[in-house]
């Protein structure tokens, strides 16, 4: 199996799952790596993510790990993981987080620069990635995500990829910039960073596509949330369906029983290789 280091060396696509289940699905497709989504995992669990409203409940980092294990043990191919801002601003926090999400046999993670109201000040946020890579040890690919341009707001874009680089000097190996979402500024993107671009697919009504973006030159391409979210609009229809009217065609889309008992009886090794 080709190592999760040694994929960034060419173009992949990562989708995201929030559970076992999810997982085996995505794995079972022939994707070589495969990712978490901390926005799947929170609904799955009847919390936000992410921007949350005050007093809104959110995921403990405990919470997160359980799944995070869950989902790991069940495939084989390299699992990365969504890591928020590492549960903490302190880069002492940080490298905890990476040391779990080693001990739960991540391959690598992402570590965000925003603390959910504003984006940390750019020494700390170095730091942190810093510290993030002491704790990963040689093998564990980190992603430093910078979200300036998914808030809309300050930084500029050239901001953005100073931020970036100066994440990848301090250690991180992948570089994620979320919020662009057209092909031009894309292609900016990949020329002026110095690692490799980790793009997401389906954030709003984009319409970005695998062949596009990886013509481009993007390493990485993830789903985020949008497949669960997509399953939980799913959910949704088929409920008022069935409440609005009384029927159940959405039941003609469902996998066959015997097909799942026959996928997630697979046997499946307990190491994985980063």
């Amino acid at each position: 199996m080709t190592s999760f280091r040694e994929l960034h060396d060419g173009r992949f696509v990562m989708p995201n799952a929030w559970d076992a289940g999810s997982a085996v699905i995505l794995a079972a497709a022939g994707f070589p790596a495969i990712a978490t989504t901390s926005a799947g995992i929170a609904f799955s669990l009847a919390k936000g993510d992410h921007t949350l409203p005050d007093g809104a409940p959110a995921v403990s980092r405990e919470q997160m790990f359980d799944r995070v294990r869950a989902i790991t043990a069940a495939v084989d191919v390299p699992v990365n993981g969504d890591l928020e801002d590492g549960y903490g601003a302190a880069p002492e926090r940080v490298a905890e987080t990476i040391t779990l999400a080693r001990e739960a046999g991540l391959a690598g993670g992402n570590i965000e620069d925003y603390d959910g109201r504003e984006l940390y000040d750019l020494q700390l946020a170095t730091d942190r990635i810093t510290a993030a890579r002491e704790a990963a040890g040689p093998d564990f690919v980190l992603t430093a995500r910078t979200d300036g341009q998914l808030l809309g707001t300050p930084p500029t874009l050239a901001e953005s990829i100073d931020r970036a680089n100066r994440f990848h000097a301090a250690g991180a190996d992948c570089v994620y910039v979320p919020g662009v979402n057209d092909l031009e500024t894309i292609g900016t993107l990949v020329r002026e960073l110095d690692a490799p671009l980790n793009v997401v697919l389906g954030l709003g009504r984009s319409t970005l596509t695998v062949a596009g973006l990886q013509s481009v030159g993007v390493t990485r391409i993830s789903l985020g949330g949008s497949i669960a979210r997509s399953a939980l609009a799913f959910i949704r229809r088929s409920a008022e369906e069935l409440a609005t009217h009384g029927t159940i065609t959405f039941a003609a889309d469902q996998i066959p029983q015997a097909d799942l008992n026959q996928l997630f009886a697979r046997p499946r090794t307990t190491t994985h290789q980063p």
